[in-house]
């Protein structure tokens, strides 16, 4: 429009005041090309400036996202420690309860010395048992032997009780007392 207008101003020879408002026309309009193109580079480095602040957004967005998941692997790591420890004390919670239902030490010490002393006692009454039990054998075997010998009287019938030990040599005696003990030991 501007071009139109200078030629259709340098190909006419109008009377000067219409020279001068063509060519104050002009200038206008060089002034609004002047204008839009001085807004149009604004716009542009504007624009620029907005497309360079978007990218920083961007790039500060990816930090963020990157440092947010190292946050999350992080959280994730320090939950599976909690959880390891948690799991910890409830083991150990346990282990406590068990541990303290258990006598302690000393109670224990105490405990075994005691039954050591039971069982000693028990020993020695068995012992002595043993050898009661040793004496009234021999008692039973010369009871025993008595009985054989009375025995072997009333089947004589005639004879003496003198007559009957001299019937008796060491001899019949021992078979005596081993049958005696056999006897005894089938009635065990």
């Amino acid at each position: 429009m501007l071009l139109k207008t200078f030629i259709k101003w340098s190909n006419t020879n109008d009377s000067p005041s219409d020279s001068v408002v063509m060519q104050e026309r002009m200038f206008s309009q060089l002034t609004q090309c002047e204008y839009a193109f001085t807004k149009s580079r604004m716009v542009a480095k504007m624009s620029s400036a907005e497309l360079q602040n978007y990218e920083n957004l961007s790039k500060q967005i990816s930090l963020e996202i990157e440092k947010s998941k190292q946050d999350i692997e992080g959280t994730k790591e320090d939950f599976q420690h909690a959880k390891t420890i948690r799991k910890n004390r409830v083991e150990y919670g346990v282990l406590a309860n068990i541990i303290s239902e258990q006598p302690d030490r000393k109670q224990t010490d105490e405990k075994l010395t005691q039954l050591k002393k039971e069982l000693q006692s028990l020993e020695e009454q068995s012992n002595q048992l043993d050898s009661k039990l040793e004496l009234r054998r021999k008692q039973f075997h010369v009871l025993i032997a008595s009985i054989h010998q009375l025995q072997a009287l009333l089947e004589t019938g005639e004879k003496t009780a003198d007559d009957s030990l001299d019937v008796f040599d060491d001899e019949d005696i021992d078979i005596l007392t081993r049958k005696a003990e056999s006897d005894q030991m089938d009635v065990s």
